[in-house]
């Protein structure tokens, strides 16, 4: 595990504390919570990377490099 100093308005603290009482939170929800919305936020910026990049592709194109990223994938396993 890593420690994370974080400089956090107060109008966000008091609504994340908030929101976690109401649903009777505990010790280490918050570092439970922060470490959700850091995944969903680093996964969203990578689908929009990654929309962004295909952006030019025909719908045939896309599903052809994943079917080839797949079938790559399924002989590297086997």
């Amino acid at each position: 595990m890593t420690r994370w100093n974080l400089v956090i308005p107060e109008e966000t603290n008091r609504s994340v504390r908030s929101h976690l009482a109401r649903l009777g939170g505990k010790k280490g929800d918050l570092s439970l919570f922060v470490d959700r919305a850091v995944r969903q936020a680093v996964f969203w910026e990578t689908l929009d990377s990654v929309w962004k990049g295909n952006d030019g592709l025909s719908p045939a194109q896309a599903q052809a490099l994943a079917d080839e990223a797949v079938a790559e994938t399924r002989a590297a396993r086997s």
